[in-house]
């Protein structure tokens, strides 16, 4: 791959744009004059104009991007349909060589039969594919006529899309082939984890009903010392308020999940990413989902898999135990909590199944996922089919 070369990329939420400017980097590293535009985050915004070209200039959207629930999407439909025409107009009067498509489904798909629709000449690439499979199958003939590549992170997603006649390349989860050097510590038998979710939304739904199990399984277990996990300041101090209703001492700590993963004995997990970091890490844990009633209403119509946890997805069975919406209640989060807590024997065997699960995440050995995804995406750029579907 040589010369310079135009590249957009199209991200619209937080972990979007960290696996995005993974990929931006990797693609700099086959060639470090590739021009980058397009929406992200300030991870890919910094790696977009490290060449120092003022061309490489990329649309930093994702506060405003990053919404959750439908109710969120239908208040900002004016801001996002804006964007979504404006960017259309730009890769028609600036055509790059290939867009690449960072998850975001909602927008991103859209994006990719729209630039079909427009006759854009350019390649459309798909890095972390949306999950389509699990609320709308129909959508994957359609995707296969408006992509060239997929790039998906699990392994059962290659056969899926393939079947459909898209080109689909497994490159690994990035973030299982980070964990995995990850140095283990000793648990602490006696500290529980809660992990809320990132989202402000995701606090005040899921939280207080963490707040209540932890208070009930104090009564059961005093000497058990609980700690939350914020994303924010700001959430910090939601969960300290919630907490303080609940009548429950909980340590609050920012940024730090991760660590608090590697040394609770066990916890309760937002469904979401974190639940497959935690599965990752071995965390003995249950998932919680609550969303607001509407958002819940709809997904069920919509939703076509057995389980709502990737971990059980991918083992096809409850690995771990899902507690979503009205099941998500003090009293059973504070039983399952007790269960774990109660039993070194059901800790063990829960952590040598999330990692049994989760070692089939890591792809290709000796090259890291944005690796494979780059040499993949120059391959695709190889090939001679640069022309509208």
């Amino acid at each position: 791959m040589s010369g310079t070369r135009h590249l957009a990329i199209v991200a619209g939420e937080a972990s979007g744009d960290t696996h995005g400017s993974a990929l931006m980097r990797a693609l700099r590293v086959e060639n470090p004059g590739i021009r980058f535009t397009g929406k992200g985050g300030p991870k890919m915004a910094a790696v977009a104009t490290e060449s120092g070209s003022s061309e490489g200039s990329l649309d930093n959207w994702i506060a405003e991007a990053g919404v959750l629930g439908l109710w969120d999407v239908l208040r900002q439909y004016g801001y996002f349909k804006r964007k979504f025409e404006a960017l259309l107009d730009e890769l028609a009067a600036n055509p790059p060589e290939a867009v690449i498509l960072v998850d975001y489904p909602g927008f991103n798909v859209r994006l990719a039969k729209a630039i079909r629709r427009r006759r854009i000449p350019t390649r459309v690439i798909y890095y972390i594919s949306p999950q389509v499979w699990a609320w709308n199958r129909r959508r994957i003939p359609e995707m296969a006529r408006a992509l060239d590549l997929m790039i998906c992170i699990f392994p059962f997603e290659k056969a899926i899309y393939e079947s459909s006649g898209l080109p689909t390349i497994f490159a690994g989860h990035p973030m299982a082939e980070e964990l995995r050097h990850v140095p283990p510590v000793d648990r602490e038998e006696n500290l529980f984890g809660l992990f809320p979710g990132s989202r402000e939304r995701e606090v005040r739904k899921i939280f207080p009903s963490m707040a209540g199990a932890a208070a009930l399984i104090s009564k059961s277990r005093p000497e058990i010392r609980f700690e939350a996990a914020a994303a924010t300041p700001a959430h910090a101090e939601m969960i300290r308020a919630i907490a303080a209703e609940a009548g429950v001492e909980i340590t609050i700590t920012t940024g730090a999940a991760r660590d608090l993963m590697r040394r609770a004995a066990a916890g309760l997990v937002c469904s979401g990413t974190a639940t497959l970091e935690a599965g990752c890490l071995g965390l003995p844990y249950a998932l919680v989902y609550r969303v607001a009633t509407l958002t819940y209403e709809v997904g069920l119509r919509l939703i076509r898999v057995k389980y709502l946890g990737m971990v059980n997805i991918l083992a096809d069975r409850p690995v771990i135990r899902e507690f979503i919406q009205h099941d998500a209640t003090p009293a059973a989060l504070a039983d399952e909590g007790l269960r774990l807590l109660n039993s070194r024997e059901a800790r063990e065997r829960l952590s040598s199944e999330l990692a049994s699960v989760t070692s089939i995440l890591g792809g290709e050995s000796g090259n890291p996922a944005s690796l494979r995804a780059a040499r993949a995406t120059i391959d695709c750029l190889a090939k001679n089919n640069a022309i509208p579907h």
